[in-house]
């Protein structure tokens, strides 16, 4: 019998990083946790990169579930955390000078760097056998397929694209105006949260985040809420929670993932793959999903589901959570 497997919370120190864009991100930590261990053979790695506004907490839901195949205690899991979402460096917990509105733009690329960084470190330089993210959390898995393609043993992709599409970037403009037009929030200065921007915020992400058919059919019954008013009411409260600068880092790293091109290095196959886009999805929409995964040379597999983007989070719908777990439990198999 093996023995019972916890829940491992650690910080790798990445000093300073020189990020993209040429800047130097000083002293900079990447939080993650960890469950079960890396094997003699190096071959049981699995990554699972954080989405926006996500702690690493929530990702454990992909594993911890009955039904995941990542939970056996066969696979060393890491879970890395996103900078700016408030654990790894972030405007947030950063001191001056590069606090708050002053810190430096980070790219998905620099995250991925961070994560590459992380397993050489901490991990004796380990490949992937699955990198597996949904939303930002899979736009990192999607560049790790075409920056690492030839090192990682799958990818799998949930309502994401690899890039951030046109209808896409006007969405999160939209909802970074409603944050930053609350007089409060003083282009970033603010000494106490700003409120009325903060709740704007989530209020119109709340439509965005859900299809349609989600509020007309009333399938927010299913995810414990009363009515609609009850689902706004959570989004705010949840976004109450967050720091508004955190937040447009975030956004702003998502918005700057560029758009991928049939040129080489794009279309060449680094490793088996499967993007997973939901029929719903208002932003990571399945069309451009699927054009993404004919350029990278990965199967589109559409999660069919009234949830829009919320199908595909970690412990959200459970049908969706199934067909997520058959695919990762496929990609596995193909690279042992």
């Amino acid at each position: 019998m093996k023995n019972k497997l916890y829940w491992q919370e650690n910080e790798h120190a990445l000093g300073d990083l020189v990020l993209e864009s040429g800047t130097v991100l000083r002293n900079a930590r990447l939080r993650y946790h960890q469950f079960g261990a890396l094997n003699a053979p190096k071959d049981n790695l699995v990554l699972l990169p954080t989405y926006y506004g996500g702690v690493a907490a929530s990702n454990r839901a992909w594993v911890d579930d009955p039904d995941s195949p990542l939970g056996s205690g066969d696979y060393c899991v890491v879970i890395p955390c996103l900078f700016g979402a408030g654990e790894s460096s972030s405007p947030s917990n950063t001191p001056a000078p590069q606090s708050g509105p002053d810190f430096p733009q980070v790219s998905i690329g620099d995250n991925v760097r961070a994560q590459q960084l992380l397993l050489q470190a901490r991990f004796g330089g380990a490949n992937p056998r699955l990198v597996m993210g949904w939303s930002m959390g899979g736009m990192q898995a999607l560049h790790w397929h075409r920056a690492r393609g030839n090192a990682v043993g799958s990818v799998l992709a949930v309502c994401a694209t690899i890039g951030c599409y046109p209808h896409n970037r006007v969405f999160l403009d939209g909802v970074a105006a409603a944050l930053t037009a609350d007089a409060a929030f003083a282009d970033g200065h603010y000494r106490t949260p700003p409120v009325r921007g903060l709740g704007a915020f989530a209020t119109v992400y709340a439509g965005w985040a859900y299809s349609q058919a989600f509020f007309s059919n009333a399938r927010y019954r299913e995810l414990g809420f009363a009515d609609i008013g009850d689902v706004l009411d959570y989004w705010r409260e949840d976004h109450l929670q967050q720091d508004a600068n955190n937040l447009l880092l975030q956004l702003r790293t998502w918005q700057q993932a560029p758009l991928p091109t049939a040129d080489a290095d794009d279309a060449q196959p680094g490793c088996p793959g499967i993007l997973m886009p939901c029929s719903t999805d208002l932003y990571f929409t399945a069309e451009d999903a699927a054009h993404d995964a004919t350029v990278l040379g990965m199967e589109c597999r559409v999660i069919e589901s009234e949830f829009g983007h919320v199908a595909g989070g970690p412990g959200r719908v459970a049908a969706a959570s199934r067909q997520i777990f058959a695919a990762a439990a496929e990609l596995l198999a193909a690279s042992a």
